[in-house]
């Protein structure tokens, strides 16, 4: 008995074959996260989680204090794939035409026309949201959902793909409104920017003392086309759930909604967002099925602006993140 080939075939390692080829996915976003790196320092869950977005079909809330690169990571994303981008900066008397556009009446044909808004875009950023008032929020209710608009009872499909990016400050609330739970809802995730720690603030002064002439948005390069978001965004559909994973998520979702500390739970959307965005983040990974971890990475930033905490702790200082991430570590992992 050849006893030495009998061990050398038990330490063989297991390997693993993807049914779905997701090299040519990875290999698209580890470029773009290589080009974000050059001017973006740390802030790598963000990132992750805006690349999770895009393959997910998703839109994101950004929200941090002025000043930690919410606005610039977004003009940056949309620089590093080759997109149509546009800017929307909300302010108080912005009418819902300014974004998604009017008809006009045209002398010669005798009949009206209809005029696109900055909406028509692929990656639209919005700086400031909550500066907008109730009627120009709701011009978005359609757009972020459908990926269309009505005007005049004509519907104007956007072309794919269509992704919302929005910024909003936390502290400074004069001249602000706050954000209907409806739109909310329409976020895949909301994603909290941090301030960067010590090693994190040297590296952005070292970098910004080495910048002689040109911006820093000059150094990006673009890499995927509008075909391949959508090829990518795809391929996410078929990643595999196993159904005892499905009942995982479902167990974190009816937990919102018995939770003592919350007023009001997640609805079957944030399930929804939860499967999707696991999906696109075990893609992004290169893995062709989904684990616990997936669901567990992607399940604050999912929840956290579809939950209301009861008045008397948020006034304790409870945080949503706090509640959710509870409420994961109570829940047994399915293996």
């Amino acid at each position: 008995m050849d006893l030495q080939g009998e061990n050398n075939e038990q330490k063989t390692p297991l390997s693993f074959t993807n049914r779905i080829d997701l090299s040519e996915l990875q290999d698209g976003i580890q470029k773009i996260r290589h080009e974000l790196a050059k001017v973006i320092v740390g802030q790598k869950g963000m990132i992750d989680m805006l690349l999770t977005a895009l393959l997910a079909k998703g839109h994101v809330l950004i929200e941090g204090v002025p000043g930690v690169a919410k606005t610039i990571t977004a003009k940056l994303l949309a620089k590093s794939l080759t997109v149509d981008f546009g800017r929307i900066q909300f302010t108080p008397d912005l009418m819902p035409s300014d974004i998604l556009g009017t008809s006009i009446f045209d002398m010669k044909k005798s009949e009206f026309e209809f005029k696109k808004g900055p909406v028509f875009t692929n990656m639209l950023l919005i700086d400031e949201i909550n500066r907008a008032p109730a009627k120009t929020q709701a011009a978005l209710f359609e757009v972020m959902e459908e990926r269309q608009i009505t005007m005049d009872g004509v519907k104007y499909p956007l072309a794919p793909p269509f992704m919302v990016l929005a910024t909003q400050n936390p502290i400074e609330q004069e001249g602000t409104y706050r954000l209907p739970e409806a739109q909310l809802d329409r976020f895949l995730f909301k994603i909290n920017v941090e301030y960067p720690n010590l090693e994190e603030e040297v590296e952005i002064i070292a970098r910004e003392h080495a910048l002689k002439e040109g911006k820093k948005t000059d150094k990006i390069s673009s890499f995927l086309t509008k075909a391949q978001i959508t090829k990518y965004q795809n391929l996410v559909n078929d990643i595999i759930v196993e159904p005892h994973l499905l009942k995982y998520i479902a167990e974190i979702i009816i937990n919102t909604r018995n939770n003592q500390f919350l007023y009001i739970g997640a609805s079957p959307r944030a399930s929804i967002a939860i499967l999707k965005a696991s999906k696109a983040y075990a893609a992004m990974n290169g893995r062709d099925f989904v684990t616990p971890e997936d669901i567990k990475q992607v399940a604050i930033p999912v929840l956290q602006h579809r939950i209301i905490i009861t008045p008397e702790r948020e006034m304790e200082g409870v945080t949503s993140k706090q509640i959710i991430t509870q409420i994961i570590q109570t829940i047994e992992i399915p293996r």
